[in-house]
């Protein structure tokens, strides 16, 4: 299928330090930038980059990121479900992950991952597939924000709702492994009626539940 991909960029910020929020970037743009040092939720930044690299040059993978002069200080991440995990098992060519959003440290509280994801739906660039994303206290950063894990799921489900991502049920046992965890998915508009039935398979294996 083709996954669109329209360029977009908003300057936000102040006058002394603005800051660009651009995507979805290409690979070979992306490579002449460096991530901030803080950037270091899922692995080291000079590995995180490689990674980010690595998403931006597949078919289905989109970058956005905040950028101050040539340095990433955020970024949100699109592409395919990882093969290990359930929500491949049906090999949907329309169903997308947001696989990760992170702010450096620094430059948090300034609305940047809002942002970033206005910019990566802006245009009904992904009104052909079905976005999700899956939320694990575990990956949350809360020591840095001294926020509870029922006061960061209500910050999380508040900023994909900006997005129209809402919860969805599902009995996936890692998700349910704890109450906060949580299914967020957007359908965009021009979905087949077909694929969301194949995804509502995805997120029900037991039919009591369906």
């Amino acid at each position: 299928m083709e996954h669109i991909k329209r360029f977009y960029e908003e300057t936000i910020g102040s006058e002394e330090e603005p800051l660009v929020v651009q995507g979805p970037i290409p690979p070979e743009q992306l490579k002449e930038m460096t991530l901030h040092a803080q950037l270091d939720a899922f692995r080291r930044p000079q590995e995180q980059h490689e990674a980010l690299v690595e998403i931006a040059e597949l078919n289905e993978g989109r970058i956005i990121a905040a950028t101050s002069g040539d340095t990433v200080v955020g970024y949100v991440t699109f592409h395919y479900p990882d093969e290990y995990e359930r929500w491949s098992e049906g090999k949907m060519d329309d169903l997308v992950e947001l696989g990760a959003i992170e702010v450096a440290n620094d430059y948090r509280g300034r609305g940047i991952s809002k942002k970033l994801l206005e910019v990566a739906f802006r245009g009904g660039q992904l009104d052909n597939v079905i976005v999700f994303t899956t939320e694990y206290y575990w990956h949350w950063d809360l020591e840095h924000t001294k926020l509870s894990v029922w006061d960061y799921r209500k910050m999380m489900e508040d900023l994909m709702k900006h997005v129209d991502m809402v919860w969805f049920a599902t009995d996936d046992p890692e998700i349910c492994s704890h109450p906060a965890n949580c299914l967020m998915v957007r359908v965009g508009k021009k979905v087949p009626q077909e694929s969301v039935e194949a995804f509502d398979r995805l997120r029900f294996r037991q039919r009591f539940m369906y």
